[in-house]
């Protein structure tokens, strides 16, 4: 078992029980969630990056120095790699 110096265990732990509410929250709800259309259209490395700068941007600023954007920094980073992945593909 590695022994993380900075608890990434737990961050790793809180960013899945992020990741997991976000599916079965009200915007998720439907067979195709907006971010399936954003990159089935070909804009998704633009959206992630862009959601990502936001978020870096906000942080801090909105609600103090909130854990949620960086939550959602993190996902919109996974979904990015999800994206690039996608683009190797094609």
């Amino acid at each position: 078992m590695v022994e993380y110096k900075f608890d990434e265990g737990k961050a790793l732990k809180e960013l899945k029980e992020y990741i997991d509410s976000t599916y079965t929250a009200h915007y998720s709800t439907d067979k195709y969630q907006a971010t399936d259309m954003i990159i089935d259209a070909g804009h998704g490395e633009g959206f992630c990056i862009g959601n990502i700068m936001k978020y870096a941007k906000r942080y801090g600023r909105k609600g103090g120095k909130n854990r949620a954007d960086l939550m959602k920094i993190l996902h919109y980073g996974i979904i990015m790699l999800y994206v690039e992945k996608d683009n190797e593909v094609k």
